[in-house]
């Protein structure tokens, strides 16, 4: 349980949230937390408590907190040179993208800040590559309950209304369809679509696979009208599933695919990959970003990229099944549980019910889970999760279940 406190961290902690209460935009609900530092799969607050970090970042923090090979990596880099802007070169720009296009088969990269920023980048140049062709494609298709992230084109191809209708009108030519039902794709898709954006598993939309159903029909509507597809790969690329992108498992084939999130492991980093049809359709000054690309990120995704191949990626299949067989005996200890569903390290409980008490309980007991799509409880732990932390995460989180299952009175304080 994460419970000791002091009356000087909590004169810490009220200073440190009654400033951002006074001076930060309000557009995030945070918890009343104020975490200092992390090892690990851990996280210390200001009081001392010590988390069970099972989200890490929402998926960043692929490394843990303090990796030794990132830290070095940064520190090394932050004494030598952070940034030169895109006007020239600096020797780790061509080396992490000579990386990325080995892994993917793409063969071309840009850099970015985020993966919304490179979910933007796919979107402009699957517009460019129409253009250049000289048949100009201006429809995108999205799918139900799809989130690419929140700056104008990201937002048009998020379906969730809450995000969108604030903000309208949006990019145009955007068209929603089922991510269930293949016939409702097929007949959406024509000669005038630019491009398909999927996530190979949905995060936001409540870690939902997409369907083998769905996968055969991306593949025959590209294939019928040349429509391009976009793998959003920025929750579940890069070894989160047990891959280093999740497509191939699935039998997709990219034209453009979004990177973000593990790419940096906790330093802001993004990339879009390209084909080679594409990546001949774009010239100079069609796109471009200030800070995308400078040595301190490439450093950084260069220390992630040398340790996932270095035994990481291998330890993420090794474990990963370890912590969705361990779910699903929870699921069936638990009937407010109806489903489990993910893969590898990206993993959601589908409860009965909202799942925001189970996260707040969570916290209680020094666990940190996060709740999305209303009643999913979304896992995102951080790749170097042992055996024992596994178990420990997995203790945590039975024992929050069985409190969050009372009948009302009964429930402790």
């Amino acid at each position: 349980m994460a419970t000791t406190n002091s009356s000087a961290a909590d004169v810490r902690s009220t200073r440190v949230q009654a400033l951002e209460a006074a001076h930060v935009l309000q557009t995030y609900t945070r918890q009343p937390v104020v975490f200092v530092r992390g090892e690990g799969v851990w996280l210390e607050a200001a009081d001392g408590s010590r988390y069970l970090d099972m989200l890490s970042g929402i998926g960043v923090n692929v490394l843990g907190h303090a990796h030794p090979a990132l830290v070095e990596a940064l520190r090394e880099q932050v004494g030598q040179l952070t940034h030169t802007s895109n006007l020239f070169f600096h020797p780790f720009q061509g080396p992490l993208a000579e990386r990325l296009t080995r892994a993917s088969g793409l063969p071309r990269a840009f850099f970015c800040n985020s993966g919304t920023e490179a979910v933007e980048g796919c979107l402009k140049f699957a517009r460019r590559f129409w253009y250049t062709a000289g048949t100009p494609r201006t429809r995108l298709i999205a799918f139900e309950r799809g989130f690419s992230g929140r700056t104008m084109g990201a937002l048009s191809t998020t379906w969730d209304e809450h995000y969108r209708t604030p903000f309208g009108p949006l990019v145009p030519d955007v068209q929603f369809v089922s991510n269930e039902d293949p016939d409702d794709l097929l007949s959406a898709v024509d000669h005038d679509t630019a491009a398909i954006l999927a996530e190979p598993i949905q995060g936001e939309g409540g870690v939902r696979p997409l369907p083998p159903q769905i996968v055969a029909a991306i593949n025959q509507a590209c294939g019928s009208t040349g429509a391009l597809y976009i793998a959003d790969e920025v929750q579940s690329g890069l070894g989160r599933t047990g891959h280093m992108f999740h497509f191939g498992a699935l039998g997709l084939c990219p034209d453009l695919i979004a990177l973000g999130k593990a790419l940096g492991a906790g330093f802001p980093v993004g990339a879009v990959l390209v084909s080679a049809r594409v990546a001949a359709s774009i010239s100079a000054g069609d796109h471009g970003t200030t800070y995308g690309g400078n040595p301190l990120a490439c450093r950084a995704a260069l220390a992630v990229l040398d340790t996932l191949e270095q035994g990481l990626l291998e330890h993420v299949r090794r474990v990963g099944p370890i912590l969705e067989a361990g779910l699903r005996a929870i699921a069936r200890a638990h009937p407010m549980v109806t489903e489990v569903r993910g893969a590898g390290l990206m993993q959601g409980l589908v409860l009965d019910r909202d799942a925001g008490p189970v996260v707040a309980i969570a916290l209680e007991h020094g666990l940190i889970v996060n709740r999305t799509a209303e009643r999913v409880v979304r896992l995102l732990p951080p790749y170097v999760i042992s055996e024992t932390e596994i178990a420990e995460a997995l203790r945590r989180l039975d024992a929050v279940l069985t409190v969050v299952e009372e009948p009302e009175p009964c429930r402790k304080a």
